[in-house]
């Protein structure tokens, strides 16, 4: 039998009106190569469940489903950790949530083939989409061309709003390493820093998914409102991550954590604080960033409309 080269998790909870797109973008994916599809779902209530079910059947050497009959993440179980990331068989791993959806049925092809190509890099990405209420949002994109990307970029970049979870593919033993950081907090940003550490992530400037912001239950919709314990939390897995890095990215992570306290201050409307001479370096910082998503998602609808 060929070997399952990519596992495909998705996760999903709730996802009824949207896990179609999700699976769809999956199913229809032309490669080269064996992939699987580990789809879990969190004791959804509503028709998500069924729809999995219908996939299944549709797609048996496929779809692979997890079912919980209680909800694991109220529950405050490492679900990944615990009930996906060993069945993965593959040798790498892709990322889908239920929410969002790929758009390129070379996605898998291409991003394989980057890292082959690279056995020094542990991770790829791309562009991607972002949608809300149906409607285009602008991109997530950190640059217009393709390229390596080193680990002090993505580290400062701070996770989804740098590179999207569906664009992220990484090897798998990088996926499955469990480390300090993962303690503190198990989330995407924390597999871009493990994906990176080593030689960078590889960045393809395709455009192959969608990203759907605002959507209820997402992690967004859940920490609306405690974005300043969520920084919190990313500074703890920050000092983690100086720790098991062995201080090889200490300024990057210091800037990282800058960046955070300036998004306090910003949540706290503090302004005159904002302009102060000691932190005025890190708000012009914050407004370049800011500039810069707001020009590469003008040109980028410029070019793929």
């Amino acid at each position: 039998m060929d070997e399952i080269v990519v596992s495909v998790i998705c996760m999903t909870y709730n996802h009824e009106d949207w896990i179609r797109d999700a699976l769809e973008g999956i199913v229809t994916q032309q490669a080269p190569f064996r992939f699987e599809v580990l789809v879990h779902d969190d004791a959804s209530t509503d028709g998500t469940a069924e729809i999995i079910r219908d996939y299944q059947a549709r797609y048996p050497d496929l779809i692979v489903p997890v079912f919980q009959r209680e909800n694991q993440y109220s529950r405050g179980e490492p679900v990944m950790q615990r009930f996906v990331a060993p069945l993965v068989r593959g040798r790498y791993v892709a990322l889908c949530e239920g929410d969002d959806y790929w758009t390129d049925p070379f996605k898998l092809a291409k991003q394989v083939a980057a890292l082959e190509a690279r056995p020094e890099v542990d991770m790829a990405a791309h562009a991607a989409l972002k949608m809300r209420g149906g409607k285009r949002a602008g991109f997530v994109a950190p640059r217009l061309r393709s390229g390596m990307i080193p680990a002090e970029k993505v580290i400062v970049g701070g996770g989804s709003r740098y590179v999207a979870t569906a664009s992220l593919l990484c090897r798998t033993e990088v996926f499955c390493r469990w480390t300090p950081m993962r303690d503190v907090l198990v989330s995407d940003y924390v597999l871009q820093l493990q994906g990176a550490m080593r030689g960078g992530l590889y960045y393809l400037a395709d455009c192959m998914s969608v990203y759907r912001v605002g959507v209820p239950g997402s992690w967004n919709a859940r920490h609306s409102g405690r974005r300043q314990a969520a920084r919190g939390t990313n500074r703890a897995m920050l000092q983690a991550f100086d720790c098991y890095s062995e201080g090889r990215f200490h300024r990057a992570v210091t800037l990282r954590q800058e960046l955070y306290d300036s998004d306090d201050l910003v949540s706290q409307r503090r302004w005159v604080a904002m302009i102060a001479p000691r932190q005025l370096r890190i708000t012009f910082l914050q407004i370049r960033r800011s500039l810069g998503r707001v020009v590469r998602s003008f040109l980028l609808s410029i070019v793929k409309s």
